[in-house]
């Protein structure tokens, strides 16, 4: 079947309503999604895209129902990826040695697919154009790492038709094809989701390829993506968010995510939760549990979020497996602007919330103290965790906050001993410059005359002046394991 899109240009695509997982399993489908193909017929006859390689035999199948193949005259490919396409193969096998238009980098990509280099391959660069008949032309622009390298859009003249390829579209199926028969906060939805989990990356380039396309002034009716709907009813709404998304975008919220293996991170995730509320109850605060949510849905919370705290308990001195994965794909979206800091349970080693804390600042977070409870917090721990909640929602506040008494401490004003901040335990463990400090585990001794060159402490600094992330290069524990010991045991103990 095909749905009419405007004056000679139909759909040909196919709908997905089960497709679940893309990039591998790393991007969750949760509304399926559509592989736009477009077939236009004027003096010539252009198919821009095919579709997913599982649909090469439907897609052929319909494409000759819509018009005989041998007088298609030529096939635009905007990007090579298996969704794009797919059937290439299968088509050019019922119509072999059909030109194929697409960046330079594109014969590489298809080529690398399908093995084929003998195709009629035409590379094409930003600014090239081809007539097509009846005072419409094709013109070609370049969009390199938006979001492969061979990415590119194509703009038909005189029906200001932009055919993005992934820019402004989405992970999204429905029987009806434009953005004004949908529902419109599902739309929404899956593209922010979208943006968030495969777009963040390249920000700065869809700026740039933007106001590159906004200067060639030409008008755009429509724009027709590779993916999900077409943008017919003010279709430049969907630039104006990209460029909104792509300023280093955050809202007033607060994303809070973590592992627990006994619930006790999970009781600080709360407790800290209710802090921040109790400060700024306008903030929106989400908590996640990445052993059972969505990944992908936590980071469209992040994506949207001004900051994010990460905990998780500690297991054989280092950080969940799952709280890992998830840090190393954030490191890899490129976050800007954003404050994160670490937080976590542990009963004889908290290794888990410094290293958490080593791959925020490594990510390119605003990093704020570490939080640590020892064991399963009781309630004076917990009040401890509320309070640091309400300490991060002042400093991450993005307007001036009434005054809010603090929670109080049932049993004393001093932070009770299960609980420590990363400050805290600097001031504990930090003494006058020349001390030498001990780990409690496994008797290494941090001699400030020698500092520790594998992570950059330098000679002379003092145990005060040490990064709270730092890590003791024998068991790899935090600070709060250290304690000062005088001359003589250092000696005695080196």
């Amino acid at each position: 079947m095909s749905i009419h899109v405007k004056n000679n240009i139909h759909w040909v695509g196919q709908r997905d309503w089960e497709v679940q997982d893309f990039h591998g399993t790393e991007y969750k489908m949760t509304k399926g999604t559509s592989y736009n193909s477009y077939l236009i017929r004027e003096q010539k006859n252009v198919l821009i895209d095919t579709v997913d390689h599982r649909f090469s035999h439907e897609f052929v199948r319909n494409l000759e129902n819509e018009i005989d193949l041998n007088l298609i005259d030529f096939i635009v490919i905007n990007h090579a990826e298996e969704d794009h396409a797919g059937a290439l193969a299968a088509l050019l096998e019922k119509i072999p040695g059909t030109p194929i238009y697409c960046s330079e980098n594109a014969i590489d990509s298809i080529t690398g697919h399908h093995h084929r280099p003998d195709w009629n391959f035409h590379p094409v660069k930003t600014g090239d154009s081809v007539d097509i008949g009846n005072g419409k032309q094709l013109v070609f622009i370049e969009a390199p790492m938006l979001h492969w390298p061979d990415s590119m859009m194509t703009y038909l003249t005189e029906d200001a038709v932009l055919f993005s390829n992934d820019a402004f579209g989405q992970h999204y199926c429905d029987e009806r094809l434009f953005n004004d028969e949908v529902d419109q906060n599902e739309l929404y939805e899956q593209c922010l989701r979208y943006y968030a989990n495969i777009l963040t990356p390249f920000s700065s380039l869809v700026i740039a390829k933007i106001k590159e396309v906004l200067s060639f002034n030409l008008p755009v009716d429509m724009i027709a993506t590779s993916h999900g709907i077409v943008w017919r009813d003010n279709p430049t709404q969907i630039i104006h968010k990209y460029l909104e998304w792509a300023e280093a975008y955050q809202e007033d919220r607060i994303t809070i995510f973590y592992d627990s293996m006994s619930g006790n991170t999970r009781m600080m995730a709360d407790a800290i939760a209710q802090g921040i509320y109790d400060v700024d109850p306008s903030v929106a605060v989400k908590v996640f549990n990445v052993s059972r949510h969505d990944k992908n849905e936590i980071l469209s919370n992040l994506f949207r979020s001004k900051g994010v705290l990460v905990g998780s308990s500690t297991m054989n001195n280092v950080m969940m497996p799952k709280i890992a994965a998830m840090l190393e794909e954030i490191t890899g979206l490129r976050f800007s602007n954003k404050q994160a800091g670490a937080f976590g349970s542990y009963g004889w080693n908290g290794g888990a919330v410094d290293r958490i804390h080593s791959r925020l600042v490594d990510a390119g977070f605003n990093t704020t103290d570490n939080l640590k409870a020892k064991w399963k917090p009781d309630g004076s721990a917990l009040q401890q965790c509320r309070q640091h909640g309400q300490q991060v929602a002042r400093q991450w506040a993005l307007k001036g906050l009434p005054a809010v008494a603090p929670v109080q401490a049932v049993a004393s004003p001093v932070a009770p001993a299960s609980v420590q901040t990363a400050k805290s335990c600097a001031s504990t463990n930090s003494t006058d410059g020349g001390q030498s400090m001990l780990c409690t585990v496994c008797q290494w001794v941090y001699d400030p005359a020698v500092g520790e060159p594998n992570q950059e402490v330098a000679a002379g600094t003092s145990w005060q002046q040490v990064p709270d992330y730092f890590l003791c290069p024998d068991c790899g524990l935090g600070k709060s394991v250290f304690e000062p010991i005088d001359a003589n045991a250092a000696k005695q103990a080196s």
